[in-house]
């Protein structure tokens, strides 16, 4: 992500709701990844100085749970979402206390995976594919965090276009001990946002079905029972050798959704790098081997870093060649979406 700034130039971050320089209130707008800056008119509405007026989003107003603005020009009504919030389908519960802050990170993460994918061209605000609408959201409890809703269980996933996440994945403790159940080495809200936007994008994205073939494997492959293959015996002692992940070697999908996920990881981490200075782009940075170049120095040093400070490799995986030729497809099927609406 660029760095982002106040109208007064503080610099400010995507999370933020206030300059702290000049008290000017803040929206980050995901469309252009672009942080608004506004301030109270006689009239008591926020106005960003050009004449563009805004109302603050009815969960940041009530619950404070985004940093969303919504122009008036679109919507007068007080109820009205930001267009983020205006994705979801579920929201939690919002009379138990600890929601409200699971909630927060939950529009966190989300905010940001929207951004990025709008960054390099992918919108989520219409169908695609399969789908018949954008991509929705349901965030939901099932007994394990809570005894008294009726959830039994509750999966994160993604169908026909609804992207579900356990609200479990917000609690950080929940979490962890969710990962070191699974035998994962990376486990993030951000990354289950880019792997289940990997499975509502795959319809749209991938029109060569032999390359894909050749590539991840048969996509008909009966899914619950490799899944459940999975599961039960764990991945393949050769599975380091061919995937990005254990886990994107239970399905030809899932591989898909993985690596999906990981470029996206690899695009903003570069952008971000590169807009603060931690690391120059070359002149053959841009297709996906100098990227890839780019990438291999950059996340050692920052590994190294992470270790220097007693903390888990922020990128615990190894890029080999035959997960260099999938993230070269997958940037192959965007910037083909992209040119054909040219």
């Amino acid at each position: 992500m660029r760095p982002l700034y106040c109208a007064c130039t503080q610099p400010v971050f995507h999370d933020n709701t206030e300059c702290g320089s000049c008290g000017r209130l803040l929206g980050f707008d995901p469309a252009t990844s672009q942080m608004l800056s506004v301030s109270k008119t006689p009239d008591g509405t926020l106005s960003d100085g050009e004449g563009n007026l805004f109302q603050l989003c009815a969960n940041r107003r009530l619950y404070g749970v985004c940093n969303g603005l919504v122009p008036l020009a679109e919507h007068s009504d007080t109820t009205a979402l930001c267009t983020t919030c205006q994705l979801n389908r579920t929201i939690p519960v919002v009379t138990r206390k600890k929601n409200l802050s699971r909630w927060q990170r939950l529009e966190s993460a989300k905010r940001r995976c929207v951004a990025g994918l709008g960054a390099i061209g992918l919108q989520v605000d219409a169908g695609n594919g399969n789908h018949a609408g954008p991509m929705r959201f349901d965030f939901i409890e099932d007994k394990r965090s809570h005894p008294d809703v009726l959830e039994q269980f509750v999966s994160t996933g993604h169908k026909d276009g609804l992207i579900t996440v356990n609200l479990m994945e917000a609690d950080e403790i929940q979490r962890v001990q969710q990962r070191e159940l699974s035998g994962e080495r990376y486990r993030t809200l951000l990354g289950h946002f880019r792997h289940e936007a990997g499975h509502y994008f795959y319809p749209q994205l991938v029109t060569d079905s032999a390359r894909f073939v050749t590539l991840f494997g048969d996509p008909t492959l009966n899914y619950e029972t490799a899944l459940r293959i999975y599961y039960d015996n764990g991945p393949p002692p050769d599975w380091g050798q061919l995937f990005i992940s254990a886990y994107a070697s239970s399905h030809p999908l899932e591989d898909w959704a993985e690596c999906f996920a990981h470029y996206l990881h690899l695009k903003d981490t570069l952008e971000t790098a590169i807009a603060y200075g931690l690391i120059t782009p070359k002149t053959d940075s841009d297709g996906m081997p100098g990227q890839l170049a780019l990438w291999s120095d950059f996340i050692v040093s920052l590994n190294e870093t992470n270790r220097s400070l007693g903390l888990r490799d922020p990128y615990p995986f190894v890029i080999n060649g035959a997960v260099a030729e999938k993230l070269t497809f997958v940037q192959q099927t965007i910037d083909a979406l992209v040119a054909s609406r040219l």
